[in-house]
């Protein structure tokens, strides 16, 4: 389920999540993990991060005809991205394929439209959220759900994801149909930078 987390979800200890670490310490955490973390702890992970300015700046750079992918750490059972959105740039309609996964807002505002499967009608409208900075939301498995930078924001957006397992493909959906239309491979499409 697509949900914001709160304290009381959270799955680390509260001493761990509160002594802060920046994204090379998280980066470390996942690569010390010896199985793929809880989901909620994947929320409580980005909560407790502390982004520097200049701990950013290498994994930020924006491309014009979709949003930008840059690796920050892959092992084998997490992956950690820094995505960067132009205004209008947004993904589309997809399920991780068996990955859950986060998203902290780190600056911006961050549209994300929820779906849902209705019987004989297939996908449908579900409801929209907006993000701001330091809200993180996750998501589930088997949610389907588009993110994305609105047109009217006027702003860059960079966004922190988090998925266990690492993700391999996006399942692409279209509303009013029950299966999916097509998988993005994520070695291939829009490659990480």
């Amino acid at each position: 389920m697509l949900r914001e987390q709160t304290p009381s979800t959270r799955t680390l200890d509260a001493a761990a999540a509160a002594s802060g670490y920046g994204l090379a310490g998280l980066a470390e955490r996942l690569a010390r993990m010896d199985a793929p973390p809880a989901f909620g702890e994947l929320n409580a992970l980005l909560e407790g991060v502390e982004v520097a300015a200049d701990e950013l700046r290498p994994y930020v750079s924006f491309k014009e005809g979709t949003y930008a992918r840059h690796r920050v750490q892959l092992g084998p059972h997490a992956e950690l991205l820094v995505l960067c959105w132009r205004p209008g740039q947004r993904t589309p309609i997809h399920d991780h394929a068996g990955s859950y996964g986060a998203v902290r807002v780190l600056r911006g505002v961050m549209w994300e439209t929820l779906f849902e499967m209705e019987g004989d009608e297939g996908l449908a409208y579900k409801s929209a959220r907006e993000w701001m900075p330091g809200h993180v939301t996750g998501a589930d498995v088997p949610d389907i759900h588009q993110l994305g930078n609105p047109d009217v924001s006027g702003q860059d957006l960079v966004t922190l994801h988090l998925y266990a397992p690492p993700l391999t493909s996006l399942n692409v959906y279209k509303v009013g149909r029950r299966e999916s239309t097509s998988t993005l491979w994520m070695n291939s499409w829009n490659p990480t930078i």
